[in-house]
């Protein structure tokens, strides 16, 4: 797909035609790594601002950054003993997920030493490091910092995502109708930030009529029997709102009639705002804000089916897939390494550089259960703004999935950054703006 970053009269019609999206991700044209996936829609499955899910944490609601702050700025410092549970988690779980991490920030001069000394210390260890050796390692290569709101609170709301499992086929038919779309060809994206450094981690994407640049499809336009993009259909799916869940998660596992598994994730998104199904139906009426959950969406889908072509059009933000190669651990993450369950998070890179390991205070979903563990910063998501705020990978399949529908919480972040990493000095408490050492 093509790209444009150029300063011009036309990003100024760009930006009052087009939609803007984030990522996150999150997330790309094979073999490349994914984009980032914040440009993918909202992960978390239920986006509805009001307090949270009954028998739960109530998780505030915290007023998305603005644009411009200097990247980084809502770090503070802070010391080893503040980091709420450090000392309880088994960091030998969180080490494969860090390691997966180091495979693409060893080429980053912020992170070179870290990881060259993270991969000695498995030679040594014969690749099992103990848990002692791991929190020595951090201390010794680490600076700690907590992440705060741009109020200055240091709560935020975590919530949960998970890798759905759909049924599929490599052919339409009248059991599989539902076609995944690789990315357009004729889909462009302007990057922003060339020309509006405030606008970093900004895009919009168009496509092109006569000499205009105008919005790309929306949803109503590509789910339609004489679809814009025909021909670019790659697998198909048995129902409609797999597909749909499955553009809010931004990747899963497609099981075929031959028992082969197909694992999609995230390629690219038509630039149209995400518009929240469950809050929308709230609004309506149609459920109360406790039934608002993933299963309670669906649920409610499969009771109104005369209803639901409408429904899903009024999201008009559409994720476009790729398959990923056979035998990855986990899904892709915004890092473009294999993210693993239950220990890698989406966050916002405004605020927390992608990569980072991060240490994460929150309770079990849907509980006050503590849930106090070692997490790497390895996805991006559309909904995941703000510098306290975080969306927990659970893993694949349907108690993943009941989990991460369950989770909306509030928690406490920790982030870790390696002592060469470079302060700006433009924020308070010395922690300014970093500069953007792990920009892909």
């Amino acid at each position: 797909m093509k790209k444009i970053a150029q300063g011009s009269l036309l990003l100024l019609l760009i930006l009052a035609t087009a939609g803007c999206a984030n990522k996150l991700t999150k997330p790309a044209t094979p073999p490349a790594p994914p984009k980032s996936q914040c440009e993918c829609a909202d992960k978390s499955p239920v986006q509805i601002p009001e307090g949270g899910k009954p028998g739960g944490t109530a998780a505030p609601e915290v007023k998305p950054p603005d644009a411009k702050i200097p990247d980084y700025s809502l770090l503070k410092p802070a010391q080893w003993d503040d980091v709420d549970g450090l000392q309880l988690d088994n960091l030998t779980l969180a080490w494969p997920a860090w390691m997966q991490g180091c495979s693409t920030l060893v080429n980053k001069p912020s992170w070179k030493k870290a990881c060259t000394a993270a991969s000695q210390l498995n030679e040594q260890a014969a690749k099992k490091p103990t848990n002692e050796a791991i929190q020595a390692y951090f201390k010794e290569y680490f600076s700690v910092y907590k992440t705060t709101n741009i109020d200055g609170s240091d709560s935020g709301m975590i919530t949960g995502y998970y890798e759905p499992l759909l049924k599929g086929s490599r052919s339409k038919s009248a059991q599989y109708p539902n076609p995944l779309y690789a990315a357009p060809n004729d889909m462009i994206t302007v990057e922003l930030d060339s020309v509006f450094p405030e606008l970093k981690f900004k895009r919009v994407r168009g496509r092109l009529v006569g000499n205009k640049l105008v919005p790309y499809y929306s949803r109503a336009e590509i789910e339609t029997d004489a679809s814009p993009l025909k021909g670019r259909e790659f697998i198909y799916i048995d129902d409609i709102i797999d597909v749909f869940f499955l553009q809010i998660q931004g990747s899963g596992l497609v099981q075929l009639d031959s028992g082969e598994q197909v694992h999609v994730g995230y390629a690219d998104q038509n630039g149209h705002q995400y518009n929240s199904i469950g809050r929308l139906l709230v609004e309506r009426g149609e459920m109360t804000l406790a039934q608002a959950s993933m299963q309670g969406i669906k649920n409610w889908a499969r009771n109104n089916l005369a209803k639901l072509r409408e429904l899903l059009n009024s999201n008009p933000s559409y994720v476009f897939f790729r398959e990923l190669p056979a035998g990855l651990p986990g899904p892709l993450g915004a890092l473009g390494v294999p993210i693993l369950a239950e220990r890698a998070v989406a966050v916002d890179p405004k605020f927390i550089p992608l990569g980072a390991p991060v240490f994460l205070s929150t309770t079990e979903p849907n509980s006050t259960k503590p849930l106090k563990r070692m997490m790497m910063a390895q996805d991006t998501g559309g909904a995941i703004k703000g510098g306290v705020r975080a969306d927990f990978f659970w893993g694949a399949g349907p108690d993943a999935g009941a989990k991460a529908g369950a989770m909306k919480q509030t928690g406490k972040i920790w982030v870790f950054l390696p002592k060469e990493f470079v302060f700006n000095g433009n924020g308070s408490n010395g922690a300014g703006s970093l500069q953007n050492q792990v920009k892909k």
